[in-house]
């Protein structure tokens, strides 16, 4: 039978647009269609609903379910539209959900942990407040890593998150439900946090867009943190179209955090069809600093055929062992987080998994000096490989993650121990080092490796070249159609 409601939109979409499943709309045409009241909020609420109550069970992309303040929303947003004086914000109607370390005042945020399943905030984050006053609706909380702190979505607390593509594989982590939930037409849009690769990991692992924007560019009041000076906010999407819609609506300076940057906020949205041509695409030897598998590298070769034939012009450049970058990054985040976490593995360590708990006590072991040499370190690396590596490029090419997805069981240290920390310490060998150097990265999705399941690459970018990076996901992306797939339950 014929949707009535996918008619109305279908009249008036354009010939370009082949998808009329509501659940699969960009959040930028969803937004302007319940604007225009071809739909309505509630439509497209029930069946973002509908759709996780089939694909939770397999999946465990939430948390927590909102579903009866969720439509109470929806009502209260289409009576607004109503109103002939009533003017929307640029998201107002639209369902989208964040990962559980977004605080709201009055709700429970469990940050992915036993400690705190029942703590309620007393604060709301900036950037939910921002999107509240674009008019976005919450459908509940998203799955994460406990408290943040895992790169493969597993989670004893509330159910191991699963890859959209497959149920038996890893969702990336740590926020692995923004990945799924996005993915699956769960939501249109969602909020993640990126310490060492957190928002790009989950993206390539559900075949999504995620942004990690430059550090300071989006506030993180009201946000749980894993470690101060390496935590990034940013976004997660089905194009670049609607990333740079999220990303302009919770960038900006926040007198509430003071490592907010006080810089304007551009319109990326505006620029995303602009001419890529001479853009230079500095291209590293990445064979030369190993842990790739060859799929990876021909995936990334591929992708790069696509860059030029969008116009950019590929550069070799040099690119040194990464590992100082890396084990500096280690030390900061380990101090931070035994930090944070100090009180609770005093009183209560029992409620951590061992896997935690265990990287996190070894925080406790690092003396001041070293973390105290290591924020020294920071300064010098991020200058030289600014020098060196990104001197005469506008962007660097990386793979995601340097091996294909793996599965929930092969990947599950906490059963397995020892034996799998290796493949885990390898999944964010390109992702950590630019948490360090605090610069913008976009996770692009790039097609299916032999056994189906997604796989992307990197860009990173200058300070504050937000904007460069989505354009050329949106000339990437509007390249190679092919590569974009539904997953199926």
């Amino acid at each position: 039978m014929t949707n009535p409601v996918l008619m109305r939109l279908g009249s008036n979409r354009g010939p370009q647009v082949a998808d009329t499943d509501i659940a699969f709309m960009g959040l930028t045409d969803v937004a302007q269609a319940i604007a225009q009241r071809k739909i309505s909020s509630l439509e497209v609420t029930q069946t973002c609903l509908q759709r996780i109550a089939q694909w939770q069970p397999s999946r465990k992309a939430f948390i927590r379910i909102d579903e009866e303040a969720a439509v109470a929303a929806a009502r209260r947003a289409d009576a607004q539209l109503a109103q002939r004086s009533f003017q929307p914000g640029p998201l107002h109607g639209v369902p989208l959900a964040h990962k559980d370390l977004f605080y709201r005042s009055g709700q429970v945020s469990t940050c992915g942990s036993l400690i705190r399943r029942d703590w309620r905030a007393d604060t709301t984050a900036t950037c939910l407040t921002r999107l509240d006053a674009a008019g976005a609706l919450d459908l509940g909380t998203l799955n994460m890593s406990e408290f943040a702190g895992g790169p493969t979505g597993h989670n004893i607390h509330h159910g191991h998150c699963a890859s959209a593509f497959h149920p038996d594989h890893i969702a990336g982590g740590s926020s692995s439900g923004s990945g799924v939930a996005v993915g699956a037409g769960l939501v249109f849009g969602a909020l993640g946090t990126d310490t060492g690769g957190s928002i790009r990991l989950p993206a390539s692992a559900n075949g999504v867009l995620g942004l990690k924007p430059t550090y300071g560019r989006v506030s993180r009041y009201g946000v749980m943190p894993r470690a101060w000076s390496l935590d990034h906010v940013g976004v997660l999407a089905r194009s670049a179209v609607d990333a740079a819609r999220l990303m302009r609506l919770i960038s900006g300076h926040d007198p509430l955090d003071a490592t907010s940057i006080d810089q304007p906020v551009p319109d990326d949205g505006a620029g995303l069809g602009a001419s890529v041509r001479g853009v230079r695409v500095g291209v590293p030897d990445v064979s030369a600093l190993g842990g790739v598998e060859p799929g990876v590298q021909a995936m990334l070769e591929t992708a790069l055929d696509v860059l030029r034939d969008c116009g950019t012009q590929s550069q070799a450049v040099a690119i040194e062992d990464m590992t100082p970058l890396f084990r500096c990054a280690e030390t900061i985040i380990k101090s931070e987080a035994a930090s944070i976490h100090g009180p609770w593995l005093r009183e209560r360590p029992q409620d951590y998994t061992p896997l935690f708990r265990s990287r996190t006590e070894a925080g406790l072991l690092i003396p001041a000096t070293q973390y105290i040499d290591a924020l020294r370190w920071r300064t010098q690396l991020s200058r030289h490989f600014m020098d060196t590596t990104m001197q005469g490029i506008d962007v660097l090419i990386l793979p995601c993650m340097p091996y294909a997805l793996p599965t929930i069981a092969d990947s599950d240290v906490d059963r397995s121990g020892e034996a799998v920390r290796a493949l885990i310490g390898r999944i964010t060998m390109y992702t950590r080092p630019f948490n360090l150097l605090g610069l913008p990265v976009i996770q692009i999705p790039a097609g299916f490796c032999p056994a189906g399941l997604p796989w992307g690459f990197q860009l990173v970018g200058h300070p504050f070249q937000e904007g460069l990076l989505l354009r050329l996901a949106q000339h990437f992306m509007a390249q190679t159609p092919s590569m974009v797939r539904r997953p199926q339950l």
